[in-house]
């Protein structure tokens, strides 16, 4: 489906009523910020001198009609950002402040330009490591979260077999033509079985609140109170129910920074006894390795759809650090798993080069 975009100008006017509305004050400029695979629309706003207690730069989220291509069929959209930034905040975990805003519309803390993606290019191989243990961090945080009684949708979405399928469908509509050829029925089945046996391993897991997409451009490194180099998480609103290993396979197997292995297990032992079903070291491996080939296939198949069907071939550089773990993941998982070799056949054809069109 082609990407819509909503009209600049109205979207423009809106946020000054809001602005003058919610905060008191004058928007003096805005400036577009660049999203990611999604098609919410973000400005940076100056607020004019008379601001008050407010910051100078604030950032506009606008909510847009979501891409029914980045969800499985039958399921809602994602709720809003509000209220489950508000729990967060609540129970301590680094979101952003929110000023105020309207329906489809929130003002947010700025939290500057520098993603961890950014900081990790940028610094030394020590300060990554620093960097990355503050993200890792988060995550037995976010998994002691408990349902507050219903009031948070999050405690009401769970990683469950429609996902794993929404998957397997678009790593064979569109991973598998990256080999020059489109996936015949029997490749087609091999992912499907493959990924609907992983379903039924993630669905007797520990299910556990995680938020769902924690890589490097959704955690940005700041100044606050916390100190240089505090963590603070955005894209908040698709939290779910999910194993204990979810958020550990994006933020690790990340398709934006690519971790060494000793680095990636570095990060997971320090980790893993610390979450609060503390795996097995076998099992959360095992687990890691499965949810790594399905998320890894699901973002190598966003890709090649961003560039085929909407012409933003930016995120086709990103292709071959995905190929990359999506091999090491099917090498580690059809050794213990022969039924996988399969799929990890399949997977080992993939070509690092992009040749999307």
């Amino acid at each position: 489906m082609p990407r819509t975009e909503p009209d600049e100008a109205q979207l423009r006017a809106q946020l000054r009523r809001t602005v003058r509305e919610a905060l008191g004050t004058d928007v003096q400029r805005i400036e577009p910020i660049a999203g990611q695979l999604g098609l919410r629309r973000f400005f940076r706003v100056w607020l004019g001198s008379d601001r008050g207690e407010f910051p100078p730069t604030v950032i506009a989220r606008f909510d847009v009609p979501e891409d029914p291509a980045g969800r499985p069929s039958g399921i809602p959209p994602e709720p809003p950002m509000e209220p489950v930034r508000r729990f967060l905040e609540e129970h301590g975990l680094p979101v952003p402040i929110r000023y105020g805003g309207a329906e489809g519309l929130d003002l947010l803390e700025d939290l500057g330009s520098l993603s961890l993606a950014a900081a990790s290019a940028r610094c030394t191989a020590d300060e990554r490591s620093q960097l990355y243990a503050r993200a890792c961090d988060l995550v037995p945080r976010l998994q002691g979260l408990t349902d507050p009684g219903g009031a948070i949708a999050s405690f009401n979405r769970r990683l469950d077999a429609s996902y794993f399928e929404y998957k397997a469908d678009l790593f064979t509509r569109w991973s598998i033509p990256e080999r020059g050829r489109p996936a015949t029925i029997g490749e087609e089945q091999v992912v499907r079985n493959a990924f609907a046996w992983i379903a039924g391993i993630a669905e007797r897991a520990p299910a556990r609140f995680a938020h769902r997409d924690l890589q490097s451009h959704n955690l940005f490194v700041t100044n606050r109170a916390q100190g240089e180099g505090a963590i603070v998480m955005i894209d908040l609103q698709g939290a779910f129910l999910a194993p204990p290993e979810y958020d550990l396979v994006c933020l690790l197997r990340d398709s934006y920074v690519e971790l060494s292995d000793p680095v990636m297990h570095e990060q997971i032992e320090r980790i893993r006894p610390q979450l609060p079903d503390a795996p097995e070291s076998d099992t959360f491996s095992r687990r890691f390795d499965l949810l790594t080939l399905t998320r890894k296939g699901k973002d190598h198949a966003r890709f090649v759809y961003s560039a085929k069907e909407r012409g933003d071939r930016s995120f086709l550089r990103y292709l071959p650090a995905t190929v990359r773990a999506l091999r090491r993941a099917s090498a580690r998982a059809a050794r213990l798993e022969p039924r996988l070799m399969p799929l990890a056949d399949l997977v080992h054809s993939l070509p690092e080069t992009p040749c999307a069109r």
